[in-house]
Parts: structure tokens; sequence; C-alpha cells
């Protein structure tokens, strides 16, 4: 009994989603969608917000984003990433 609980275990932790950095400046609505905390309203106005504002210079930058607090940036923590923003026309390999 004791190792078929064993192995649910381990199957359940391995199924479970691996959390990476989401490029702050390049994510997609999905991506956003994905992180802790953050639902449909928070994506779209992050989203509107860096296409009128231009890339996020920090992740403080985020605190102005309509509905994004500091208490909700730090919870984010390191899900959050910034891309050093690119010049117009260049793009990361």
């Amino acid at each position: 009994m004791k190792k078929r609980l064993f192995a649910l275990l381990m199957t359940c932790g391995l199924a479970s989603p691996v959390w990476a950095a989401v490029d702050i400046n390049s994510a997609t609505q999905a991506e956003l969608e994905a992180l802790p905390g953050v639902g449909p309203a928070k994506a779209r106005a992050i989203i509107k917000y860096r296409e009128k504002h231009g890339p996020f210079r920090n992740l403080n930058d985020v605190v102005n984003v309509k509905g994004m607090s500091r208490e909700s940036v730090s919870r984010l923590g390191e899900a959050l990433a910034k891309a050093e923003p690119q010049p117009p026309g260049r793009h990361r390999k």
C-alpha cells in the first residue's frame, strides 16, 4: 500500500506544471494568465500598458498598470522576469 501511495505522489509531482519566469515585455495574454494571481483582466491591462508606453524598464514599472499593486507584483516573485528592451527592428535570437 505504501508503495502505491508513493508512486501516486511521485506521478502527481511529475505531472504538475513547471513555473518558468515569464518575460513581461513579450509575454502573450495566455502566458500572463498562467501566472499566479493574474487573470484575463490583469493580463489585458499589462499588454495594453506595454503597447501604449513601450517595454517595462524594470519590474517596479508593473505597479503602474491598472489593477497591479506592489503586493501583486511582489507575490508574483520569480515568476515574473524582464528582458532588456530591444531596439526597434532587432529581435532576440
